[in-house]
């Protein structure tokens, strides 16, 4: 079956960022001159994907708000004679059917998917973390949808990380079968350096069949005392394959300062309006 939606789970508490979040959506926040959500829904859109279901919060309002129609604005645009800007106002409204469900309380990432389970019905389903911007050509989660299509079953996005830096992701237990794409033997959230099977990283994408919501109904608290996508994807390899496809391109952790810091020089680099000036400001600082 075609992979006709996408969940995008925006409901974390953005707690890295603070005090910058404590008013504001992490994934609100801009990268140059959109939110950070607004390039994971691109993705999304360049991928195939049709309908769009956002898992929100207490006080993200504005994801709401930025996706949905502002006449008032237009009107002011239109009368200014700001037609470009009109263009691209009225083309974020356009960009995909996008629904919305408030997770009642931060659970954990496994918790909020299971609130994607009546729009998912019985369809594999794309999962975009909001808080990641992974940029690459084709869209990463384009490939993920091609390897569902040929391997059924789960499949992720994997990426080679520090060996220290292991304790902070799912680590994958892999098995080659050709460049860069791996069958997953085992799956474990956050281990100690010295228990990580790989350094093989979840990074925030993911094709899962409509399985995975019995898995995350069953089991309990994980790390963190919260419901982890992680352990359901290990339970569910009883009877479900899982695949993993190490990412090519760029990603980029906004909910991490020092991530969202390079996000935005890099991204501003890409842009010809920005690129020469950025880069005289760059080498002038001592």
């Amino acid at each position: 079956m075609r992979v006709r939606k996408a969940v995008i789970p925006a409901a974390g508490l953005g707690t890295r960022l603070l005090p910058a979040t404590k008013a504001q959506p992490k994934e609100m926040l801009p990268v140059v001159d959109k939110p950070a959500l607004h390039y994971v829904v691109e993705e999304a859109v360049e991928s195939g994907i049709e309908d769009i279901l956002i898992i929100t919060g207490r006080g993200k309002r504005a994801i709401v708000d930025y996706f949905d129609a502002y006449p008032e604005l237009e009107e002011h645009l239109e009368r200014s004679g700001k037609y470009d800007v009109l263009e691209e106002i009225r083309k974020i409204t356009e960009m995909a059917n996008i629904f919305y469900v408030r997770q009642k309380a931060p659970r954990g990432l496994g918790d909020a998917i299971l609130y994607a389970k009546r729009f998912v019905d019985d369809e594999p389903f794309a999962v975009l973390l909001g808080d990641d911007i992974i940029l690459s050509n084709p869209p990463c989660t384009k490939t993920l949808i091609e390897l569902h299509e040929e391997f059924g079953g789960n499949v992720i996005a994997v990426e080679e990380v520090e060996v220290e830096d292991v304790s902070r992701y799912g680590i994958v237990k892999p098995e080659e079968i050709r460049e860069g794409v791996y069958r997953v033997l085992d799956i474990v959230e956050k281990p100690r350096v010295d228990e990580a099977p790989s350094n093989l990283a979840t990074m925030g994408r993911y094709i899962l069949t409509p399985k995975i919501f019995d898995y995350l109904k069953k089991i309990g608290p994980g790390y963190g005392g919260e419901i982890q996508l992680t352990d359901a994807l290990r339970v569910s390899l009883r009877d479900t394959t899982l695949h993993a496809y190490r990412l090519r391109g760029r990603r980029y952790d906004i909910g991490d300062k020092f991530g969202y810091i390079i996000a935005n020089i890099e991204l501003a680099l890409m842009r010809d309006e920005l690129r020469d000036k950025l880069l005289e400001y760059l080498r002038s600082i001592k």
